[in-house]
């Protein structure tokens, strides 16, 4: 089946950029490739108990003994299953990929908050990459990079990242006016404003991006092993290869269960705890203006 015109463009679009920068894309390919390896080197030399042990203390820390007891309970299962290295394979794919969708994430967001037409290319090029099917994206991240852990996160990054910028953008748009006011009644600067009041207040919205983000990033970790990235998708896929149902269930129960984890994590940093309230009766309003106040001094 002929390509329309379309299609041919877009080959071409791929070979010219392999023909001409592929000293380039070798040069990224192999310092990408690098720092995830490292990652995941120092993930896999920490010992399973060490691990543990740092995810229930989060889980007591952020949700308490009854979410650390699940997490304790999870990881012990995947440990039980064979599926640790794999695991620790996977987590460094999506801790790279969340990394560099944030990097790069967070600041188009703050920018297509703060000016209107960046935000309407911004939203046009989101719709185009959250519908694009994923797998098409494997296509030419495999020809400018071949294969390996490098295509899986690039394509994982294009897949992952539209939700911290959406939030991101939402968080910053939906700062109350009045704080903006009065912030600049202090005399700040738009970077003193953005700093002090817009991420702060937004930083909520910002946290639930990076769960989203993260959450599709893993889901992208079946898709990735395809072109060599590994982990638990490998694991799945060689079930599906050889058509058994123990492997299969055992690779997606444990991508499930790392979810679970990292979602109820990322999740409880996007909610404020509530703080006892004052017996000297100061009004809500009076707070903010003495903590803004405080905020500027400086």
């Amino acid at each position: 089946m002929n390509s329309s015109i379309i299609g041919q463009s877009a080959e071409q679009l791929v070979n010219l950029l392999f023909s001409e920068f592929s000293g380039a894309f070798n040069a990224f390919s192999a310092a990408l490739d690098t720092v995830v390896k490292l990652l995941e080197d120092g993930l896999t030399a920490v010992p399973f108990v060490a691990m543990l042990v740092l995810f229930v203390g989060l889980a007591v820390w952020r949700r308490g003994v009854g979410f650390a007891i699940f997490v304790g309970l999870a990881l012990g299962t995947i440990n039980y299953m064979g599926l640790w290295t794999q695991t620790v394979s996977t987590l460094a794919l999506v801790i790279a990929a969340t990394v560099l969708s944030l990097a790069v994430g967070v600041p188009l967001g703050i920018w297509g908050a703060r000016s209107e037409r960046v935000g309407l290319v911004l939203r046009s090029l989101l719709d185009f990459m959250q519908t694009m099917p994923a797998f098409v994206y494997l296509i030419p991240a495999v020809i400018l990079f071949g294969l390996g852990r490098v295509p899986a996160v690039l394509a994982t990054i294009v897949f992952a990242m539209p939700p911290v910028v959406r939030l991101t953008t939402l968080g910053i748009a939906q700062v109350r006016p009045e704080l903006m006011e009065a912030g600049r009644s202090f005399g700040s600067t738009d970077l003193q404003l953005l700093w002090k009041i817009q991420l702060p207040n937004a930083l909520p919205s910002i946290m639930a991006g990076v769960n989203q983000t993260i959450m599709m990033a893993l889901s992208m970790v079946v898709v990735a092993s395809m072109i060599g990235a590994g982990g638990l998708g490998e694991y799945v896929i060689s079930g599906i290869q050889r058509l058994d149902v123990g492997i299969g269930f055992e690779g997606g129960l444990g991508v499930v269960l790392l979810a679970i984890v990292l979602d109820r994590l990322t999740e409880s940093f996007g909610v404020k705890k509530p703080k006892k309230s004052k017996a000297n009766g100061n009004s809500t309003a009076s707070k903010a203006k003495s903590g803004l106040s405080r905020a500027f001094r400086t």
